[in-house]
């Protein structure tokens, strides 16, 4: 039997204007996967978790988490929902503090004591934005502030958690570390959809994953299968 999947994208068509992004973008997410949507720019990887988020509208299709429809919910509900994205370039409330950044992840909790066990989680987790605690945000290095980016989205204790290239601009040994962090809430059960250049990195801790080209998916198939794939090698790991 399949199991059920927590997220369905089922044939959305998204437009900027006269420009068709997405040409009936299908994919499936399991709970407790980590999932990852590989491309080159311009593909419709970052409008896809957009349109995930409700960040920009579907005109066709639907977006279904536990089988209830998405579509004309607003962005800050889905997040109330259970699904929360990393946003590409991290996105920092640059002139708050870290805490402050952090709280503001928690909007959608209602209770204090929840609100200070997701920051304490996320200091547990990443000790260096405790020592920065106070320090204004957009001060903060570029591996600093991407913890801080998924720290502040896990203070909503997210069901699906969409990460929008989390390595993009870091230094291998950071880039280490998010791959490492990610594996962890893979690990914790955390179900994920994965949009990351670094396609061999991505497809090494994915259980599997999509190809998409010219906003339509053209291949979808196990993570271990598509590092395989003579088309994945030459196109995005870089083997002829």
């Amino acid at each position: 039997m399949n199991p059920t999947p927590i997220l369905e994208v089922a044939d959305i068509h998204v437009y900027y204007g006269n420009i068709h992004a997405l040409k009936g973008v299908s994919l499936t997410i399991n709970k407790g996967e980590i999932v990852t949507l590989i491309g080159a720019n311009g593909a419709g990887k970052t409008t896809t978790l957009n349109a995930i988020s409700g960040l920009v509208p579907t005109r066709e299709g639907q977006v279904r988490l536990r089988g209830e429809a998405l579509s004309g919910v607003a962005s800050h509900l889905i997040v109330g929902r259970g699904i929360v994205q990393v946003p590409e370039g991290r996105r920092m409330f640059a002139r708050l503090t870290v805490e402050e950044n952090l709280r503001m992840g928690g909007y959608t909790l209602t209770r204090a004591a929840d609100v200070q066990a997701g920051i304490d989680r996320a200091f547990e987790m990443f000790p260096r934005l405790k020592e920065r605690r106070t320090q204004v945000a957009g001060t903060l290095s570029g591996g600093e502030q991407q913890m801080l980016a998924i720290g502040r989205a896990l203070m909503a204790g997210p069901e699906v958690l969409l990460l929008d290239e989390p390595s993009m601009g870091l230094a291998p040994v950071l880039v280490d570390f998010v791959f490492d962090t990610i594996s962890r809430l893979h690990a914790e059960g955390t179900t994920i959809l994965l949009v990351e250049q670094n396609a061999r990195m991505a497809l090494q801790i994915a259980d599997r994953g999509y190809v998409i080209e010219t906003g339509m998916i053209v291949l979808s198939d196990l993570a271990a299968n598509l590092r395989e794939n003579d088309t994945v090698r030459k196109a995005y790991l870089g083997i002829v």
